[in-house]
């Protein structure tokens, strides 16, 4: 067992990669009477084709497997997982997004029997061509009430403009016509390759005794039997740098209008604390130009440009990168108009070192608030830890951003011909 110290956080880690591959990470919190444990594979909804463990060339799979895989896993032959859950008092969940696929358990109590429970639920896959078949009507359904959400419309909207191949264009849950041709066998050519011990990492957050958790997860392991371990092979279509629609507008049954302006990025390949100080500096660029407190969101505001809802969001995964900026608008054109201006005198004013300190010091008091939510602390290091990085990598990457790096982000990523907008207006 590995022990890594964060002095300044005054937080460890503890963590060891057991003869399988799996990786376990274990940060205990005394005090805290929740624990909190997710297990991750690295396999999203971006994942539609790959080899197959065993095999020497490359297979497409389904839309939206990934995530059918995901439902598919709390099914057994003696009943529903979440029920063996609520026996012990735990709480239970599932996620997939495009790169990642979690299933997490959080209780005050009986946290052995529920660790237990998670490891063994997640790798002991259960399909038959009865409850696949069963399955598509649920997800079926799940699609369709996406289709019906403007927000989510929107969203995805955004995305498909900026994206001409890359799946990520793609609904993570697939469509209803792509799931109709998932079976139980593709389900365990995926299972089998994306869910092998070394394409994995378990954390637990919590009142725990680190050399106790990791003992019983070694001796679970040490119980099963795995297929030799190599690495994933993945493939993705080439991407132009272009947005693929400069701009497009859905007419839907909303009351008020939706606007969401997307840049899209070509960062390449970046892993450590290049990538997490990189995702600061995007971040912090976007609150200094549209945070609620600064000069445009509160012109906006006051203008009726923006509301509440108005906001941005910067994503960073290996094979694609973009920014968001919107919210509703009574004059989406307008307000598209408006975050155009507001990032093109950007460009020329430049950024203020006293507004820079002032933003870095609100992120990370954010960032030391959030360690208090073993939630927030295991969905963020497990994420971060597929980027070779590490959760507390955070805070010195905040600490060392400088107007320079903002003013070269903001230069490097806004070009006129990777700039989109989508709306949604009523109809």
């Amino acid at each position: 067992m590995n022990k890594q110290s964060y002095d300044q956080l005054k937080e460890a880690v503890y963590y060891e990669k057991l003869e399988n591959g799996l990786q376990v990470y274990v940060l205990p919190k005394h005090g805290f009477s929740k624990t909190f444990a997710i297990f991750t594979t690295n396999y999203g909804s971006i994942d539609n084709e790959f080899v197959p463990l065993g095999e020497d060339s490359y297979t497409r799979v389904p839309d939206g497997i990934a995530h059918f895989l995901e439902h598919k896993l709390f099914e057994k032959e003696d009943g529903d997982v979440f029920f063996k859950f609520g026996e012990k008092g735990a709480f239970t969940n599932a996620f997939t997004s495009f790169t990642r696929t979690a299933y997490l358990f959080s209780s005050t109590s009986n946290v052995e029997e529920n660790l237990e429970t998670l490891v063994d639920f997640v790798q002991e896959p259960y399909f038959t061509e009865e409850t696949v078949e069963k399955e598509k009507g649920i997800i079926g359904q799940e699609i369709q009430m996406y289709d019906d959400d403007a927000d989510f419309r929107v969203y995805f909207g955004a995305i498909e403009n900026m994206y001409h191949h890359h799946p990520v264009k793609i609904d993570i849950a697939g469509t209803v016509e792509s799931i109709a041709d998932i079976d139980k066998d593709l389900l365990y050519l995926c299972y089998n390759t994306f869910y092998h011990p070394s394409n994995m990492v378990l954390f637990i957050v919590g009142n725990v005794d680190p050399k106790q958790a990791i003992n019983q997860v070694r001796d679970n392991q040490a119980k099963k039997t795995f297929a030799p371990a190599k690495p994933v092979k993945r493939h993705f279509p080439e991407e132009p740098k272009s947005v693929a629609v400069p701009k497009k507008t859905l007419k839907f049954p909303v009351q008020i209008a939706k606007n969401l302006v997307a840049i899209k990025e070509d960062i390449g390949l970046l892993r450590g604390i290049d990538a997490v100080k990189h995702e600061m500096t995007a971040d912090i660029m976007l609150e200094l130009l549209f945070g609620t407190t600064s000069d445009a969101y509160l012109e906006l505001y006051d203008q009726g440009v923006i509301d509440d809802s108005f906001g941005f969001d910067y994503s960073l995964q290996d094979s694609f990168s973009f920014v968001l900026i919107g919210g509703d608008a009574k004059d989406p054109d307008l307000q598209e108009r408006k975050i155009k201006e507001t990032l093109e005198n950007a460009l020329v004013t430049g950024f203020k070192e006293a507004d820079l300190e002032l933003i870095k010091r609100k992120k990370m008091g954010q960032f030391l608030r959030s360690l208090n939510s073993p939630e927030f602390i295991a969905n963020q290091f497990s994420q971060y830890i597929f980027e070779d990085a590490s959760l507390f990598d955070i805070l010195p990457a905040i600490e060392s951003v400088t107007v320079a790096d903002v003013e070269a982000f903001l230069k490097r990523i806004y070009l006129e011909d990777r700039v989109t907008t989508f709306q949604i207006v009523p109809e």
